[in-house]
Parts: structure tokens; C-alpha cells; sequence
């Protein structure tokens, strides 16, 4: 597969002391491609001044979206995504979690396999990673359940770094609509669904600068959610069918 535009949305929400850096490393990086390519930020909320900050890069490959209340990742991704131009068209988030090196090598894993979809793994063998016991509990809970549910062979879900095929993206995620917690799962699952199963995994390199723990409640209540919307998303899935309909960008 010969790759000759990328597109690469990031969401960020609350990013203003690493947004500028994020973008700059970001575009530094897709430079040394051998590939046009282009960056859309999306910012999911005016709640600091990632905004203005990141409108204020001057770089001609760079876009700046974004609106005022925050209605979640899910909904800042499919944004973007619906407005990106490239043949080969990813997401990844914002916050340098992720070290951007992570791109080429999705890049050559969409290219050899000619997948449908390249999505970054923890759980891959190369991977090297570095993130808090709880975040690990909460992924191999949601791992599992997941599995059971929608069957899929794919080990880890979570990770914001994930690329599509254009077509891809312009059948998926029209009909995507969860906003929050469930939104990796929901996009690979109306993918399989509707014959995209060239779904591969690829090493990361990712080091997680947020929050070290996660308080009780917030921990519960993050279990709840992602579980609630899971399930709303194998009920449109198996019941209702709901994602079989054609939907229109």
C-alpha cells in the first residue's frame, strides 16, 4: 500500500503547557514521511487556553478546530476525522504520552499488511510501556469483557493512537455515537461489523505523564461508564441492528 496523504487528528482537552510542544514534535515527525501529510487538532472544550495556543503555530499543514463545551474525545475524534483528506487517516492523543516515533511504525504495519486498521498495543510483545497499576486493572477488566462481548481479536482496545484506510473511515464513522469511555470500542466494533477485519496491532513506546492515581470514586465511577456505554454500544450492535443503516457524512 503506497501512502501519499496522511491525516492526523488529535484531541486535546485542558492541554495548554504541552500543546504547542505536542504540535511542533508532531509535525517534525510526519515531515521526515515520504508522504504529504496533515495535522487537525480538535480542541473538545474552551476551558484554558489550548485554543489560542494552538492556533497560534504557524504551520501551513496544521488546522485548528474546536468548540466550546466539552462533550468528550469520542466526539473531538470523530470530528476531525470526518474532516481529514488523507488516504491513510489516524488519531492520536494529545499530551505526549505517546512518543510520536510510535507513527512511523504503524505507518510500515498498515503498509505491510495492507490493513484495514493499524491500532497501537500495550500488550504487543515490542511495546515499551509505563503506566499505573489501576490503569492496568482497568484494562485487563475491560479487556476481558469486551471479548466476550463483541468476539473481535483484538487484545487492547484503549490506546489513543490508531489509523484507518480512508474508506475506512468514510463508512465507520458517520455512524459512530459514543462521546466518552466507549468510543475505541464502538469504532472497532462497527468496523468488524461491517467488514473491515483487517485489523492489526503494532508496538508503542508510551510513558503516561497524567495523574499517577485515580481516586475511589473517580475509579467506580469510571468502571460505570465505560461498562454503561459498552453495553449501549452491543445493544445498537445485536439488537437493533442500528449500525446497519446507511449513514451519510
Amino acid at each position: 500500500m503506497n501512502i501519499k496523504t496522511l491525516s492526523l487528528v488529535v484531541p486535546a482537552y485542558k492541554q495548554e503547557k504541552t500543546i504547542v510542544l505536542n504540535i511542533e514534535s508532531l509535525a517534525e515527525t510526519l515531515s521526515k514521511l515520504d508522504c504529504k501529510y496533515e495535522i487537525i487538532v480538535v480542541v473538545d472544550g474552551f476551558l484554558d487556553k489550548t485554543y489560542e495556543k494552538a492556533k497560534k503555530v504557524k504551520n501551513n499543514n496544521v488546522r485548528v478546530l474546536g468548540y466550546k463545551v466539552n462533550l468528550g474525545k469520542g466526539n473531538a475524534v470523530r470530528l476531525g476525522m470526518l474532516e481529514a483528506k488523507g488516504d491513510v487517516i489516524g488519531f492520536m492523543d494529545a499530551g505526549m504520552d505517546i512518543e510520536s516515533s510510535s507513527i512511523s511504525i504503524l505507518l510500515d504495519f498498515i503498509k505491510l499488511h495492507d490493513a484495514d486498521i493499524i491500532i497501537g498495543s500495550k500488550l504487543h510483545p515490542d511495546s515499551i510501556v509505563s503506566y499505573p497499576i489501576q490503569r492496568k486493572i482497568l484494562s485487563w477488566g475491560y479487556r476481558t469483557f469486551t471479548h466476550l462481548l463483541f468476539g473481535f481479536d483484538v487484545r487492547d482496545t484503549q490506546v489513543g493512537l490508531k489509523f484507518f484506510k480512508k474508506r475506512v473511515v468514510r463508512d465507520v464513522f458517520p455512524r459512530l455515537l459514543v462521546k466518552q469511555f466507549a468510543f475505541d470500542v464502538e469504532t472497532l466494533a462497527v468496523a468488524y461489523k461491517l467488514g473491515y477485519t483487517r485489523i492489526y496491532e503494532a508496538p508503542i513506546k508510551l510513558n503516561f505523564r497524567g495523574s499517577g492515581s485515580i481516586t475511589s470514586t473517580s475509579f467506580w465511577r469510571v468502571i460505570f461508564w465505560m461498562l454503561w456505554d459498552t453495553a449501549a454500544v452491543f445493544y445498537r450492535l445485536k439488537i437493533l441492528h442500528y449500525y446497519d443503516k446507511d449513514k451519510k457524512q
